[in-house]
């Protein structure tokens, strides 16, 4: 009885965790690229012009590149602001009709991207990209030295949150690092970089970018850990409650133990 208990609340939990509406999106035609940044945002008007313009800086000696923005319905200006900054044809924008969560805005615009290379950070301004030349360097050099999958993880050396934040933040990784065997030093940093087609054979489910680093890990992936900037929010309010990221995690830390309990990767031998 409680295996079946078990299996019923493992369908529940991916059931309502899933969001279908990213697997109707497909990618229209288009060339190519080295990388593509995807930045996931929601009612981020005054935030998303800056942003655009440091991206493109930091990006511009790494090669081909595209960013893509992946609007979750939002209701202020935020899409019309983009549009605005779409001249050089650098610059793509993509739309929910409706709020989906940042997991699923991730998906997207994963999804909708070219690049054999994927960065994202979030749209609010607090991750720098000028770090992202970081971030690639680290990938590069680890692609060279061997053909394992990596993900690289910014960690915030300096966090410019709230002390509630923080603290929540350290709680939470002490006891994703229990239950999960995760020693990522910081997976709640939004800026990473990994290959696509890492990405899209990871476990995709409602919050599963929380988890991406034990997910990568369940994957085989190596962790690349690299010191990053962080800086204050400067216009715009957090979508992030303490009590709902709470409950949330709570809940999904569970059902992603058991993923990682019930993965087997077989040594392939041709």
């Amino acid at each position: 009885m409680e295996r079946v208990a078990l299996v019923l609340w493992m369908h529940g939990w991916m059931k309502k965790r899933w969001c279908w509406s990213a697997r109707a999106y497909t990618p229209a035609a288009m060339t190519k690229v080295n990388l593509s940044v995807v930045v996931p945002v929601l009612n981020e008007a005054d935030n998303v012009a800056p942003l655009i313009a440091e991206i493109r800086r930091a990006v511009a000696a790494l090669g081909a590149y595209e960013i893509v923005f992946v609007d979750d319905g939002s209701t202020d200006a935020t899409a019309a602001r983009i549009r605005a900054e779409m001249a050089p044809g650098d610059l793509r924008l993509v739309q929910h009709k409706t709020r989906c969560g940042q997991s699923t805005a991730l998906l997207t615009g994963v999804l909708a991207a070219t690049g054999e290379f994927i960065v994202t950070l979030d749209g609010d301004g607090q991750n720098d990209p000028a770090d992202i030349p970081l971030l690639w360097q680290a990938a590069q050099t680890h692609s060279a030295a061997t053909p394992q999958p990596f993900l690289v993880c910014g960690y915030r050396v300096n966090r410019r949150d709230s002390w509630l934040k923080r603290r929540s933040s350290r709680i939470a990784n002490a006891i994703r690092r229990w239950a999960l065997n995760d020693d990522t030093r910081d997976t709640g940093c939004s800026l990473k970089l990994y290959r696509r087609e890492l990405f899209l054979r990871l476990p995709h489910f409602d919050h599963n970018h929380r988890f991406l680093c034990a997910l990568a890990i369940r994957a085989g992936g190596a962790i690349l850990s690299v010191p990053v900037n962080h800086r204050p929010r400067l216009t715009g309010v957090s979508k992030y409650g303490f009590w709902d990221r709470l409950w949330v995690g709570i809940d999904d830390l569970w059902g992603v133990a058991w993923l990682m309990r019930r993965m087997r990767r077989p040594e392939v031998v041709e």
